[in-house]
């Protein structure tokens, strides 16, 4: 055989196989074809006879069957119990180092909301505005408390040195205290409207940072204060006399035996300690949060005398009860300190120099404390008449 004759027989072979290659994909893209055709022509008669069946409304989605939805899903037989947990404060499980984010709801938050925003502001202003409508009346109806036998000239150390630095701190970080904080709580409703939100930002930005510092000092002069004049403060027989007398307040000429401090002056400071100390723990929880579990504790302290109360505090309640407790202890507390400003700055004359100077005219110190000015003194009393014998 030739050479042309092989190559003639190969060219024909190589044409058959490219001839069935190609009826091979016809054959195939035909059947294709027809599957695409058979499910075209069962999903158009499906569809024409649904609509024959429901001639053209609204097909509802199907039921599900006692409680379960098509795909294993929850349906309603769990969401009422589901959902009734969450509000409950139930904790999840998340990987940051907060798990207080597992809490998806917190309801107690609602009720602090509405306390805070509600009777606690509201209540707290009217206390406010009341103590100082009181002292403006009181003061238009008896004016100022004089110095009966007018000043003599001649003085007596009322407080020394150490005795007025602790007051004047405890006072001046108390001021900046009680400012800062009312501004907290009615700040954006008195002052932003007024000096704009630029200035209000600013200036409670400053507040913030000036009330967590300064209750450190204010905590020390509490304990100096304690220490230098609980002695004074001790309950004795003449306290019954002064309240029955109103201190001499109201009436002329009327001046009940006293020591060092008056009934009222200890009543001013029992308060004064004892609301500086729920003052401090409630404030330090707000400055460490989630570090303490004050009220826990006390809850439990309490229902050991049948208070009932729960125990189950969360770290975020304790957080609540402390804020709420520290607002309304600290309105409280401007309340009472506002008339003690009031008696010792205009409301009575001679009064401003005990804790200004020191020293207070001899006159006024007989009026007001002629117990504890003729212990000074080395005098007699007459325990009949309550007075230095004469």
């Amino acid at each position: 055989m030739s050479t042309f004759e092989g190559s003639e027989r190969g060219k024909r072979a190589d044409g058959s196989a490219g001839r069935l290659a190609a009826a091979a994909k016809a054959i195939m893209a035909a059947f294709v074809v027809l599957a695409i055709g058979l499910s075209v022509i069962g999903v158009a008669d499906g569809g024409s006879q649904a609509w024959a069946q429901t001639e053209g409304r609204d097909v509802a989605p199907p039921e599900p069957k006692q409680g379960h939805v098509p795909g294993d899903s929850l349906g309603n037989t769990s969401d009422a119990q589901f959902w009734r947990e969450i509000r409950r404060g139930m904790q999840g499980s998340v990987s940051l180092p907060n798990k207080q984010a597992g809490v998806l709801i917190q309801s107690e938050g609602d009720n602090w909301r509405a306390v805070r925003n509600g009777p606690l502001s509201l209540y707290g202003s009217w206390a406010l505005l009341g103590i100082v409508i009181l002292l403006a009346l009181f003061f238009a109806i008896r004016g100022r408390v004089r110095i009966e036998a007018g000043p003599s000239g001649r003085t007596i150390e009322r407080f020394n040195g150490l005795e007025r630095f602790t007051h004047w701190l405890t006072a001046s970080c108390f001021v900046v205290l009680a400012l800062t904080g009312l501004n907290l709580l009615y700040g954006r409703y008195v002052l932003l409207p007024v000096i704009g939100p630029e200035a209000f930002a600013g200036l409670t930005t400053a507040g913030k940072y000036a009330h967590n510092f300064l209750a450190f000092p204010f905590m020390l002069g509490l304990v100096l204060m304690f220490v230098l004049w609980v002695r004074h403060n001790i309950p004795n027989k003449y306290d019954l006399i002064w309240i029955s007398k109103a201190g001499g307040l109201f009436t002329t000429g009327s001046h009940p035996p006293s020591k060092k401090f008056n009934a009222g002056q200890k009543i001013i400071f029992w308060l004064v300690i004892l609301t500086g100390i729920t003052l401090s723990s409630s404030g330090i929880q707000l400055l460490f949060p989630f570090e303490l579990a004050l009220w826990g504790k006390t809850f439990e302290a309490l229902n050991a005398l049948g208070a009932g109360l729960p125990t189950n505090v969360t770290p975020m309640m304790e957080q609540q009860l402390s804020q709420v407790w520290h607002a309304a202890i600290g309105l409280f507390a401007i309340v009472v300190i506002v008339a003690h400003i009031y008696i010792g700055s205009i409301g009575m004359e001679g009064a401003f120099a005990a804790m200004g100077s020191g020293e207070v005219d001899l006159n006024w110190a007989r009026e007001h404390h002629n117990i504890w000015v003729a212990e000074k003194l080395g005098e007699k009393v007459d325990d009949q008449h309550h007075q230095p014998a004469e």
